[in-house]
């Protein structure tokens, strides 16, 4: 069902299609709306926009919101205007995106210099203005509503925060988030309700996904999805790869790009910019305890398992829903996809050990997320040593003050934004990993 084809002969309205069902076809506007398929799959573009070498260098030579506006206009198609789309992508890439040099030849891509510290700023930003863009003429009022293993959740808040028209309801799994992670989330009040789960990220997962098929809640309240399974969530984190491309050093191969996994909608996205021709030699599946996909990458049948609680918890994901997406994008080739997609599993102790040597050896302050990602990036190096990398640093050290300070043995700087949460009162409702509960609270809401 996938296709490619090259930018200039894409027709005005990009078709997303079902995983389940491809002939249950939607546009970007109702794809972004529904966040998932009435049949339970999950949205996928019909065409893959294909450039050229020629139009690559040209892409990666544009101001960033030219690039991403060219980038992102064909999956949007005529949903959005040009002039409203141009103003959300400037809105969206609105703080910078800087590739640090932390060796010779590895760098690390700083995402999380955004309202909430983490690469979710990005797809958050992006999805939430286009719903307010589409909720200007809706005839109903609108529930978002979203499980987060960390930062989702306050990239969403952020996001929605007075948006008319639009309830959030965010559910992320009660004691496994950080400190900052759960001010973010319980500290907004307005439109936003958190939703403080007895469980794993996984529970909180099933828990969504389940009230989306749920047919009582759909006659009474519209229902969407701000996780990574929402298109407009997922396609725009393409971007910062592209970015990471433009401030690529000219004298250093094509780079290696370790990416910290969790429900693997960072790394698709990464992949669908690669399959546009975006020029990157390689890809890494940077996992934790969590590697049921980095064991499929090694060789081993997928084989999905039961949540783990690590120090990088926002990628506690036992089941990712994105791997489905990997798997549509490249047909089912499993040998296509092991051959551009190297997997690694990263433990606690080898995450915090990493965080101390390199603060100690190169003064440089990674998250435990970072941390895994880039010791899996120094580990395939170790192998291929002609070749260089960055690994996406996702998320502020100072959200995980505990795991970082202890092993740098400093304190960290609160920056601006997290200055700001200091004080706040913190709001939420505690819940059972039970949907029957969630199903009761929304319909009495």
């Amino acid at each position: 069902m996938l296709l490619s084809r090259s930018y200039q002969s894409i027709l005005p309205s990009m078709q997303y299609y079902s995983l389940h069902n491809p002939q249950l076809k939607v546009d970007f506007r109702e794809a972004t709306i529904l966040g998932q398929a009435p049949d339970k799959g999950l949205f996928f573009p019909e065409l893959i926009p294909t450039y050229s070498a020629a139009e690559w260098e040209e892409l990666l030579h544009l101001p960033a919101e030219q690039m991403a506006f060219r980038i992102m206009q064909p999956y949007v198609g005529e949903s959005i205007p040009a002039s409203a789309l141009q103003q959300i992508i400037a809105e969206t890439l609105s703080f910078p995106f800087p590739l640090v040099p932390v060796t010779s030849s590895l760098y690390g891509l700083e995402l999380f210099h955004g309202p909430t510290l983490a690469f979710k700023d990005v797809g958050a930003r992006f999805m939430s203005r286009c719903l307010g863009y589409f909720f200007q003429s809706y005839p109903k009022k609108v529930t978002v509503l979203v499980a987060t293993s960390g930062d989702t959740g306050g990239a969403v808040a952020s996001g929605f925060l007075g948006v008319a028209g639009v309830e959030v309801v965010i559910l992320y799994p009660r004691g496994k988030v950080s400190p900052v992670q759960e001010l973010q989330l319980t500290t907004c009040g307005q439109n936003i309700t958190a939703l403080a789960v007895e469980g794993s990220f996984d529970d909180c997962q099933f828990m969504v996904k389940e009230a989306f098929m749920d047919a009582d809640l759909q006659k009474h309240r519209q229902l969407t999805s701000a996780n990574s399974i929402n298109v407009a969530r997922w396609l725009p984190q393409q971007l910062y790869y592209i970015l990471a491309c433009q401030q690529w050093p000219k004298q250093l191969p094509l780079p290696v790009v370790s990416v910290p996994s969790g429900n693997f909608g960072n790394l698709c996205a990464g992949l669908v910019a690669w399959k546009s021709g975006l020029p990157v030699h390689h890809f890494i599946a940077a996992c934790n305890a969590n590697d049921s996909v980095a064991a499929y990458l090694q060789g081993a049948a997928f084989s999905p398992k039961k949540a783990i609680p690590t120090i990088s918890n926002a990628m506690d994901v036992g089941n990712p829903s994105n791997f489905i997406r990997i798997l549509e994008l490249f047909q089912q080739d499993t040998d296509r996809i092991r051959s551009l997609v190297s997997g690694y599993t990263i433990s606690d102790a080898e995450t915090k050990a990493t965080i101390e040597r390199i603060y100690r050896d190169y003064q440089y302050v990674l998250d435990p997320h970072g941390a895994v990602a880039m010791l899996a990036l120094e580990k395939y190096l170790a192998d291929h040593i002609s070749e260089a990398g960055f690994f996406l640093a996702t998320a502020h050290p100072v959200k995980f003050p505990e795991t970082v300070e202890t092993a740098i043995r400093k304190q960290l700087e609160m920056p601006e934004a997290a200055k700001d949460l200091i004080g706040k009162t913190s709001h939420s409702i505690f819940m059972a990993p039970d949907f029957a509960q969630l199903k009761v609270w929304l319909l009495n809401r």
